[in-house]
């Protein structure tokens, strides 16, 4: 409920202006569900800011009827970074992708991070530049054939999950575009965290990319490569008769993929715990790529630690509570200061 006599609904959140994306795009999928996960915050559509950079994701801010900002190519986090700063207040989303986010913009982000500022990353990662019509991206595979690489990416992609934790993001997920009760729920958790949340959406581009999480996302084949990480439970997948499991090998200390039965039970893998300070085994997790191990999905890492928009606001507080209000002349000339005086001389 945003307001005593004001229910919110997901209609409240669309805008007046044509989504246009490509039909099929996994966009489309989640604008719905950020759409509908609003009016369950409870906080008014006047405190609710949504900011991109430039790419497909990018147009979010023109379907969301918040307060929003397109901004320039990478500059989103540093752009969010200021507003939230500066009134902290207000509820700030930054929509970004895996070209936006992490060449161009890869400075501001991982900065954002570390500092963690109170904002919500999403981060679409569609292995492919859409908007610019099918170059190979930060996160595109090794050997990947676009317009700008026809025999082959010869570079090691990123992945997203893995910066976001070395950048020192005090919470990381990920979830998927189709996967809608995941993906709100996910959402859900961003919106209640205190702190830079980091969220990597895999998402689909039928048009340059198509299939690219297909080996996730596929019916037949979903259960079997998707670990959901549940806090307080052993990290166990795949479907029933088909049981495995993730233990930790103490000599190589490396994750081991395990078949349960036969004496390896769920009580012999690894207990997940997202609140752990140590970001290692989220580190392990988010390494962990097919065909040799699942794909993590949900939270792998949710830690409290002081925000920077919070720590600058107490910082204003304490000196103006140590030396008043003040005026811009006595801050301008208070400290190390100098006068140039006509004939060329300098006083302190």
């Amino acid at each position: 409920m945003a307001t005593d006599t004001t229910v919110l609904k997901k209609k409240d959140f669309q805008s007046d202006q044509e989504v246009r994306w490509c039909p099929g795009c996994g966009d489309y999928a989640i604008l719905s569900a950020l759409q509908t996960v609003m009016p369950e915050l409870g906080i008014p559509k006047e405190r609710l800011v949504v900011i991109s950079g430039i790419g497909c994701s990018s147009r979010f801010p023109y379907y969301m009827n918040t307060f929003g900002f397109h901004t320039i190519h990478g500059r989103a986090p540093a752009i969010a970074t200021g507003l939230k700063t500066s009134r902290p207040d207000l509820e700030v989303w930054v929509i970004t992708g895996d070209g936006d986010a992490l060449s161009i913009g890869g400075n501001h982000l991982i900065h954002a991070l570390r500092r963690n500022v109170n904002l919500k990353i999403l981060l679409f990662n569609n292995r492919i530049y859409g908007l610019t019509k099918g170059q190979y991206s930060p996160t595109s595979e090794v050997g990947k054939r676009t317009k700008s690489t026809p025999v082959g990416s010869i570079d090691t992609p990123f992945d997203p999950v893995s910066v976001a934790l070395g950048a020192g993001a005090s919470m990381v997920a990920r979830s998927v575009d189709i996967f809608q009760k995941h993906l709100k729920e996910t959402l859900r958790r961003v919106a209640e965290h205190s702190g830079s949340a980091f969220v990597e959406i895999l998402q689909n581009c039928n048009i340059f990319n198509d299939g690219a999480f297909s080996y996730l996302t596929d019916k037949e084949q979903r259960e079997a490569e998707g670990l959901y990480l549940e806090h307080g439970q052993p990290l166990v997948f795949g479907p029933e008769g088909a049981r495995r499991g993730l233990r930790l090998d103490p000599t190589s200390l490396r994750l081991e993929n395990v078949a349960l039965g036969d004496g390896v039970e769920a009580e012999d893998c690894l207990v997940w715990d997202e609140n752990r300070p140590d970001p290692a085994l989220a580190f392990l997790l988010a390494q962990c790529r097919p065909p040799e191990y699942p794909t993590a999905l949900g939270v792998l890492r949710r830690v409290e630690r002081p925000t920077y928009d919070g720590a600058v606001v107490e910082q204003i507080a304490q000196q103006q509570e140590r030396r008043g209000t003040g005026t811009l002349e006595e801050l301008l000339y208070s400290g190390e200061t100098w006068q140039v005086a006509a004939d060329g001389s300098i006083r302190r």
